[in-house]
């Protein structure tokens, strides 16, 4: 029975140090997984699209825990991806309402991969909460190779239903 008492007072006093560590930080923080499919049908002929999202993001102030996002839409006969992940030198900057995730150097993490000259270099992601809601508002054609950019989402963060943007 001693033992019991002593193994949860040894995690309760855990859990308190770890609460009392992240409050004294006083930094913006986002511990965010999600997986996110959604099927629409495009403008015009009526062609199925399919999106699909999977990405965890962990974010401490201007800290980049960890930083890893796939981004597909697929068509009946072709599809195309983004990623982006932490090895890709990414920066993170604080912002009022969330952060914005750039690449140190665009040209050089698109010339890696092996990407052709036509979509650019630059990359930005707003990572914006909103309530219960994140807000990821990418701008990142450098990471895209033949897609345009990532997918606009929003997730709730109470229930993990995600809602793609237009």
């Amino acid at each position: 029975m001693k033992t019991r008492h002593f193994k949860l007072s040894l995690v309760t006093a855990l859990l308190f140090s770890t609460a009392s560590i992240t409050t004294l930080a006083q930094e913006p923080a986002l511990d965010l997984h999600l997986q996110c499919t959604q099927t629409k049908l495009e403008d015009g002929n009526g062609e199925r699209l399919i999106f699909a999202d999977q990405a965890n993001i962990k974010l401490h102030g201007d800290t980049i825990d960890d930083f890893q996002w796939e981004s597909s839409l697929f068509r009946t006969d072709h599809g195309h991806e983004c990623s982006i992940d932490k090895d890709d030198q990414l920066l993170a900057e604080v912002t009022e309402k969330g952060w914005r995730i750039s690449l140190k150097d665009a040209i050089a993490t698109r010339t890696q991969r092996g990407y052709d000259f036509d979509r650019g270099y630059q990359c930005s992601i707003r990572v914006e909460r909103e309530g219960e809601m994140v807000h990821i508002r990418p701008t990142c054609p450098a990471l895209c190779g033949s897609r345009m950019n990532f997918t606009e989402l929003k997730i709730n963060t109470s229930n993990g239903q995600c809602e793609y943007q237009d």
